[in-house]
């Protein structure tokens, strides 16, 4: 909740797509329990297949990348991911809309597990391209320092404790903790997930789009599309032009690819138009 410069963080609203993915990552936690209680062989290889696995995720399941952030170990680790998307996530969303949300969320959740992959392979101890990631830190890591970069001077209240501090100097402790993690890790916690979706989040709101990755992305492919029907539009009309000639007629076209009617052209009417074709 935002009350002038202070932020509180006890009861913030539940927008439309920080309530689905709570409810999402809630069900499929209690599919998952029921499912270790009727078949623990069918559980694991559902864990297995879905979890991030950096040496699965090289042999070509990738869709790991984001299915590991649906699973969660235990009901605490579930609740404090709801907890943190519930109470960063909200306000982000409310700004943004659900687009860029969405969009931003899910770039630092695949940056998180692209991260500890590529880690998973330097001989860290503790993490091995056999290790199991699950939980959905990656991303919402990154909520938290888009909440530090955007909302930095606002004072947070973390209730129930009874003392105030500014999301700037709560989000550098998050990092440092992290940091710390990572440099100690032995296994357990996935701190370099979570450096990744710090790290990445950081650099998406200070280089990429505004208006989000995917949107920028589909502008990008159209433009390109665009262009390469243009360039086959103006192939064609050149090898017309060829045609025509060896059959003694000679035609002309725009430098769009658009046909140019000669002057004494019947269909060209007074104050008519050169082209045929509207590019």
């Amino acid at each position: 909740m935002n009350r002038g410069n202070t932020i509180s963080l006890s009861l913030p609203p539940f927008t439309r797509w920080v309530k689905r993915l709570i409810l999402i990552y809630a069900g499929i936690y209690l599919l998952m329990a029921l499912l270790d209680l009727a078949s623990p062989f069918a559980h694991e290889w559902v864990r297995v297949y879905l979890a991030l696995i950096p040496k699965l995720v090289m042999r070509g399941m990738v869709w790991q990348l984001i299915t590991y952030s649906f699973l969660h170990f235990t009901l605490l680790h579930f609740l404090f991911n709801a907890l943190a998307l519930w109470m960063f996530g909200s306000q982000l969303e409310s700004d943004w809309g659900s687009k860029r949300f969405l969009d931003f969320y899910f770039f630092c959740t695949v940056a998180a597990a692209l991260t500890t992959v590529a880690v998973s392979y330097m001989h860290v101890p503790g993490l091995s391209p056999g290790t199991v990631t699950i939980g959905a830190s990656g991303g919402i890591y990154g909520l938290l320092v888009a909440f530090g970069v955007l909302y930095g001077e606002s004072e947070i209240i973390m209730f129930p404790l009874p003392f105030r501090i500014k999301a700037k100097y709560f989000v550098w402790g998050i990092v440092f903790l992290t940091l710390v993690g990572a440099i100690q890790e032995t296994g357990g916690v996935a701190n370099f997930a979570h450096l990744g979706g710090l790290l990445f989040g950081y650099l998406y709101l200070k280089f990429l789009p505004r208006k989000g990755l995917m949107l920028s992305a589909s502008e990008s492919y159209f433009s390109v599309r665009n262009d390469y029907y243009r360039w086959r539009r103006r192939r064609a009309a050149k090898k017309f032009e060829v045609y025509m000639r060896k059959h003694d007629r000679d035609v002309h076209f725009d430098e769009h690819g658009n046909y140019i009617p000669p002057d004494d052209d019947p269909r060209k009417g007074n104050g008519g138009s050169k082209s045929g074709w509207v590019n």
